[in-house]
């Protein structure tokens, strides 16, 4: 049977034998280059079933983290007491990660760091909280910026009509406004946690702790996309006029710029043995981090991405996308962590992969004026045949890391 498969993806849908994720996972991407037709580089998983993230968590448990500590202290000692007030930065938003890197980074290793947040679309309760607990158990002084609300539901529409990517204008922003805060402040040394890589992307881009500029630089405003339209046609598409200003926020910073600002953006978990459950329970001791008092949508969690309601419906859109959802990315890094087996990871995925946002949905979908009904026949434009086949009971996954899916019979 020979169909379609959207965003470039294999056409053959393989599992990891050791870990359950997709070769269809997509790795993480330069998002101002995202456009409608882009193609995706996914995971992947070599001719015996084994996925590169499965064997970079087993390299990993060889790495000598006292040797990279050290490596660490010197850095630290590089950047100390340089720059004024503040000695590094450190983007978040109050979750798990970031409350565990700036508190680890002030109170172990005795630096000032300066917190950066780009604040989730919509905070949820729990994430306005733990926002809030993050900067004051840990008397951190952080930078937020106050962004044009018209200019950011447009661009997360827009990214949702074009690509049924919610969150792009999130990740943008993300990536984006911490580089320009550190540009401003002439503060050269930024944190952020995990290596994508350990994820999914190629090895090697775990062999060093620098982030490369081509997440957050550029060279030409002629190749700059967001929602999936050129940057200089926005207006276009736009019902009122979108001021420069306005729009510079989500933009990548210029590339000479960057190069002669000598700015170093780096992992930490590169030099830390990074677990994201050890940071969870470091951050609930340290930094009044909380979860919820209920599983999120999608999967069996509590305490992962929870500050954001549009996060729910971003897992969901991964799932129509991609056949794969929130559940499946969870039970894939809890076994690579060596905290579930195979055979209650495959229960946790049938049980929640793929789950409705429904607790969240109505008011995501008010807050951008899209209809309810609208948005649920966009999502059937986006299942690639070669993952889903409709059938009299609904849209149906051809195959699963289950082996019930339609063809799979």
């Amino acid at each position: 049977m020979n169909l379609q498969a959207y965003y470039g993806l294999p056409k053959k849908v393989v599992f990891c034998k050791k870990s359950l994720i997709s070769n269809q996972r997509p790795n993480s991407s330069i998002e101002f280059k995202h456009k409608s037709n882009s193609k995706k580089s996914t995971l992947n998983i070599d001719k015996n079933g084994i996925s590169d993230s499965w064997k970079y968590s087993r390299t990993k448990k060889r790495i000598d983290f006292k040797k990279r500590e050290k490596e660490l202290l010197k850095l630290l000692e590089k950047h100390r007491g340089k720059y004024g007030q503040y000695d590094c930065i450190v983007p978040g938003s109050g979750g798990k990660d970031s409350s565990y890197a700036s508190h680890i980074l002030k109170y172990k290793y005795g630096m000032r760091p300066l917190t950066v947040t780009w604040p989730p679309i919509l905070y949820t309760k729990y994430g306005y909280e733990n926002y809030l607990n993050w900067l004051s158990t840990g008397s951190l002084d952080n930078v937020t910026p106050n962004r044009d609300e018209y200019t950011m539901k447009f661009l997360t529409k827009l990214s949702i009509q074009n690509l049924l990517h919610p969150f792009q204008t999130f990740i943008l922003g993300q990536k984006n406004f911490v580089i320009k805060v550190a540009l401003e402040r002439k503060i050269p040394l930024i944190f952020f946690g995990e290596n994508e890589a350990e994820h999914g992307n190629p090895i090697a881009d775990n062999r060093n702790s620098l982030r490369s500029k081509s997440f957050h630089t550029y060279n030409s405003l002629n190749e700059l996309y967001l929602g999936g339209v050129r940057v200089k046609d926005l207006n276009k598409y736009s019902k009122y006029k979108i001021e420069d200003k306005d729009l510079k926020i989500f933009l990548p910073a210029e590339e000479n710029e960057f190069r002669n600002s000598n700015i170093e953006v780096r992992y930490l978990g590169y030099y830390l043995n990074w677990i994201p459950q050890e940071c969870y329970y470091y951050s609930v001791k340290h930094a009044g981090f909380r979860p919820r008092p209920f599983r999120t949508q999608g999967t069996y969690s509590k305490y992962n991405s929870i500050d954001d309601k549009i996060d729910d419906l971003q897992f969901y859109t991964l799932f129509i996308k991609f056949g794969i959802g929130r559940a499946t990315y969870d039970v894939s890094q809890e076994i690579r962590n060596d905290h579930l087996d195979l055979d209650e990871g495959k229960k946790l995925i049938a049980k929640y992969d793929g789950e409705y946002p429904s607790m969240y949905i109505k008011e995501v979908l008010d807050y951008l004026d899209i209809k309810k009904n609208k948005f649920d026949q966009l999502t059937d434009r986006f299942r690639s045949p070669h993952l889903w086949k409709l059938t009299k009971d609904g849209w149906k996954l051809r195959h699963n890391v289950n082996k019930t899916g339609v063809n799979d019979k």
